[in-house]
């Protein structure tokens, strides 16, 4: 069920909720959060909704969608309600707010949060330069970013670092989840020697690839080369060496990578790109401060940045092969 309410206000929008559950025969009490979510009031918007309702089907809870307009515009509030089939295992309340109200979210979702429920701050774009500072940041425990959504990922990681407070996350570090999993795996088999030396290859501009590398460098202790990759999206391969040989996990088509590693067969293991709906529901699994999160944000100075795998060392009798085509797999 989809209600409309065109030019309202907080208390009116307050008023039709409970006169929704009144009529339904539902309640609040198993939500487990208030999801605040911050955009703009675009077509991309139906497309954060519904990785909402997905992630409420684990989590339970009320999204309060703030839903920035034309600052030019007439001031005025046009809300809308979802319940039922169109909001998951939530309520949806999608506010969007044009003119002066454009910049005072904060005070148009307050009326809104659940009482004594955690509040959790997702903005699935562009982010605040300060997340913890910015007005709904202040009001959530836990703070959700996507670099990797952003205009310029590179610098919207760079922020990350500069602003981290506990509580923050960043979903360019969620998707990292199944690479972690199967790189420590790795390393757990024989034989246990230390890695000493390691490079990840991916997209010049994934966020995903650096923190991987970095993750690498405060785990392992030891600087990390990143490389641009020629080929594929996102992270394309790892490889640690150790005395024995390399351990080396390569994904060039984004769905299946290949593990392999001296004395053990080649494996094949689902590395697919994970979807954003996947990815929040992840992290609304836990409230409390990320510190693997926080250590690699802190190892990136340790990152040792490459344009790409090239025989830039080559002696000068040898002539040099001709270069490969962009896009072409090497």
């Amino acid at each position: 069920m989809i209600i409309d309410l065109p030019a309202t206000t907080t208390s009116q929008v307050n008023s039709k909720l409970v006169t929704l559950r009144e009529q339904g025969g539902a309640n609040t009490i198993g939500r487990v959060l208030t999801l605040v979510i911050v955009t703009d009031d675009s077509e991309r918007t139906e497309e954060v909704i519904d990785a909402a309702n997905h992630a409420s089907r684990e989590h339970p809870c009320r999204v309060i969608v703030v839903a920035r307009g034309a600052k030019k515009a007439a001031t005025r509030l046009d809300a809308q309600i979802r319940v039922g089939g169109d909001a998951g295992a939530s309520e949806v309340v999608v506010l969007r707010l044009y003119g002066a109200l454009a910049n005072e979210g904060a005070s148009c979702v307050v009326p809104m949060l659940l009482p004594d429920a955690p509040i959790v701050a997702w903005w699935p774009f562009e982010a605040p330069p300060v997340p913890a500072e910015d007005p709904i940041g202040r009001l959530a425990t836990r703070r959700i970013t996507d670099s990797a959504a952003s205009r310029n990922p590179s610098k919207a990681l760079e922020a990350r670092v500069k602003s981290y407070v506990d509580g923050d996350t960043d979903l360019a570090w969620t998707r990292l989840t199944l690479w972690r999993a199967v790189l420590a795996s790795a390393l757990d088999l024989p034989p246990y020697e230390r890695v000493t030396a390691a490079t990840v290859t991916g997209e010049g501009d994934s966020p995903s690839a650096d923190l991987l590398a970095a993750w690498l460098a405060s785990r392992l202790r030891l600087p990390v080369r990143r490389q641009r990759a020629r080929y594929g999206e996102g992270i394309v391969k790892v490889e640690l060496e150790r005395k024995s040989g390399a351990v080396e996990l390569h994904r060039p088509d984004g769905t299946v990578g290949e593990l392999t590693q001296p004395g053990q067969p080649a494996r094949r293991v689902a590395l697919q790109r994970r979807p954003v709906r996947d990815c929040l529901a992840e992290e609304l699994r836990r409230l409390d401060a990320d510190e693997i999160y926080e250590l690699a944000l802190k190892g990136l100075g340790k990152v040792e940045r490459r344009a790409r795998t090239s025989s830039a060392t080559k002696s000068a009798k040898t002539p040099a092969k001709p270069k490969a085509k962009a896009g072409t797999k090497t």
